[in-house]
């Protein structure tokens, strides 16, 4: 039991009602700790009072201060309390490597991005007026979140002035429309507004980064990428939904030279199923984790600011050990399903399409895809001679307006527009324009028709605009129905860069029959890919099953002689993980049976010695002064020990 307070407690909890919460709540985050106060006072059949709450939170407290300790002591006991460890061994197929590994393009693939949803609102005393809010009335605390999981802001502050100027990252820059940043409600402002994560593609919690005071700044995606370069050096693949932006901001960054010597940025500017390595992956891992994290914001909001981070980081430890853990081999089994029906589709389909189109070799669909790409980055500015004949299109376009409307409300009048008349003539001397153009001259009508394809180019998802400027082209060109936009996954399926300053119509690559046969080909090559690497993981996952079950085995009966206890928590981190074993087994053997299957799912020799190598139980100690302090730390040993079994 735990008591409620350090002197002369009258209430204690019990220590299997504190781990109820502790699993229920990390299953729902909804449930709060007021919810299971009324509970368990409906159970027992007494009132509900709010001093019930607070007892349980003080109790709770201790409880998760005690499981952090066991974690340490364990970890210490294992081997597994090294700079780093975590993370280094995060996910049991992308950091759990083998001796003879075929190599691939990219070693790890993470996806990271930015949530607002766990914020916390920063308390601070009422200033002299409105406009001054006071300082802050945080209470001190030496407490802090154990683990590498969390990077320190001290880390992440290092990344916000090198050698450019920290912006943000969203596409508006402009802060002064933040709500992350504005005077909130009651006199608070948030201090943390949100956290900045990096996960790997099968879903496990790489690193975790607080954005304080501010909105998605520069500093905490370069934070991340030297954090995961620094540990797992070359061979990352990263996603991020604002790559072209981050891509220069990490060039100009004092890690550009080492980014560029990797493979990491080049997947900041290209669709995913046009990058060589990639497979299969979408790298959109980020919105699955938040959509499952976004349920902990209510117990955030208002909590200090290490309790906040001791739930965000038990959070993510339990998912990934409950959730992500446990559903892995069903991972690998779908994709390797979805990869094999993917080539078979194509082994029938692509050749058709080939014979259909004339085409003699694959090689052909590099080539349009490099076409296409330069075509593409042409048109990232557009010719000022142009600009300007549609700028003064317009113009005369509004005068001509403006005459009509005066002409049809009086007829005696002669008003004259200067305004228009002034914009007008400083376009004339710009163009040298020597004769006032008229709707009949062809350089009126031809700059009509470019205006309108400009146009259609920059309002894509404004439907009835295009429409129009698409029948009012020369010749008109296709309309399209709201049936078949929502119906489009990718930008290449619209058809209106075809109508742009360069006709692109006539190009092969343009064409819907092409860019079918283009896309089927690129998912092949990607679900080949995605075999490969599959192939790669499911053994990593065998062997790791295999290794881990060992060394805890091993451990925990070194353990037995002279800590029991320390054998019992031993064996209680094993079973976390290996009731799920049975089922990744299955789920390895279904993958086996499968008939176009070409790995294996025998365990292979691991690169990671330590998961062979038990440590030993005791240690011997030459100096006396080290026994004795060894004996004292086994006794606060024991005593935390069993507080954790009762």
């Amino acid at each position: 039991m735990i008591p409620c307070s350090p002197i002369s407690p009258s209430v204690v909890i019990t220590i299997d009602a504190l781990e109820l919460y502790h699993i229920a709540h990390f299953r729902s985050p909804h449930f709060s700790m007021q919810a299971f106060s009324k509970t368990l006072c409906d159970l027992h059949g007494v009132e509900y009072h709010h001093y019930l709450s607070r007892q349980l939170t003080i109790a709770f407290d201790v409880y998760m201060l005690i499981r952090s300790s066991v974690d340490s002591l364990v970890a210490e006991a294992l081997n597994r309390d090294s700079l780093d460890w975590q993370l280094k061994h995060a996910c049991p197929s992308c950091t759990y490597t083998l001796k003879d590994e075929v190599p691939l393009i990219f070693t790890l693939l993470f996806a990271m991005d930015g949530n607002d949803s766990l914020q916390r609102i920063l308390h601070q005393t009422l200033g002299i007026d409105e406009n001054d809010s006071g300082e802050s009335s945080e209470l001190p605390t030496t407490q802090h979140v154990r683990g590498d999981r969390y990077l320190s802001c001290d880390y992440v502050n290092q990344w916000s002035k090198v050698g450019i100027e920290d912006s943000e990252v969203t596409l508006d820059s402009d802060s002064s429309g933040n709500p992350c940043t504005e005077q909130g409600h009651g006199g608070y402002t948030y201090d943390e507004t949100g956290i900045f994560t990096a996960v790997c593609r099968h879903g496990f919690s790489l690193l975790i980064v607080d954005m304080v005071q501010s909105g998605e700044l520069a500093k905490y995606p370069l934070a991340v990428v030297a954090k995961l370069m620094d540990v797992f050096g070359d061979g990352l693949g990263g996603g991020y939904d604002i790559g072209c932006q981050f891509k220069t901001t990490l060039n100009n960054s004092p890690l550009g030279p080492r980014a560029r010597s990797l493979h990491y940025t080049s997947l900041l500017n290209h669709l995913a199923r046009y990058i060589p390595g990639l497979g299969l992956e979408d790298l959109e891992m980020c919105e699955c984790t938040f959509s499952k994290s976004n349920s902990l914001a209510p117990t955030t909001h208002y909590s200090s600011i290490f309790h906040r981070q001791q739930a965000i980081t038990s959070y993510f430890k339990y998912n990934d050990d409950y959730e992500v853990y446990a559903n892995l081999s069903d991972f690998f089994y779908n994709n390797y399903k979805q990869a094999l029906n993917i080539i078979a589709d194509s082994c029938i389909t692509l050749p058709k399409l080939m014979h259909n189109l004339n085409i003699t070799h694959e090689s052909i669909f590099e080539d349009w895809l490099t076409e296409e790409k330069t075509y593409l980055q042409s048109l990232r500015t557009k010719p000022e001679h142009e600009m300007l004949q549609m700028e003064y299109w317009q113009k005369l376009v509004n005068l001509v307006a403006s005459k009509e409307d005066l002409d049809a409300t009086s007829s005696v009048w002669a008003v004259a527009t200067p305004v228009s008349l002034t914009s007008d003539e400083k376009l004339e001397r710009k163009l040298s324009i020597t004769c006032r153009w008229t709707p009949e001259d062809p350089d009126w009508q031809n700059t009509g028709r470019l205006a309108l394809q400009a146009r259609s180019a920059a309002i894509k998802t404004a439907l009835d605009w295009s429409n129009i400027a698409a029948r009012a082209l020369s010749p008109p060109c296709r309309t399209l129905k709201w049936e078949e936009v929502v119906e489009y996954a990718f930008l290449a399926n619209f058809d209106l860069l075809h109508d742009s300053r360069d006709d692109v119509s006539h190009r092969p690559w343009a064409m819907p029959s092409v860019r079918q046969a283009t896309d089927l080909y690129f998912k092949t090559c990607r679900a080949r890919e995605e075999i490969m690497r599959l192939n790669i993981e499911v053994r990593c996952l065998a062997t790791y099953l295999h290794d881990e079950e060992h060394y805890l085995h091993e451990c925990q009966c070194q353990a037995e002689a002279s800590h029991p206890v320390l054998a019992h928590q031993i064996n209680l981190r094993r079973q976390v993980r290996s009731r799920f074993n049975s089922h990744h087994l299955q789920r390895l053997q279904d993958i086996a049976n499968l008939p176009e299957f070409l790995g294996t799912i025998s365990p292979g020799p691991s690169a990671i010695s330590q998961f062979i190598v038990a440590p030993e139980a005791e240690e011997d100690y030459e100096e006396e002064e080290e026994v004795s302090n060894m004996e004292e730390a086994l006794e606060v040993f024991d005593e935390v020990l069993h507080i954790a079994t009762d």
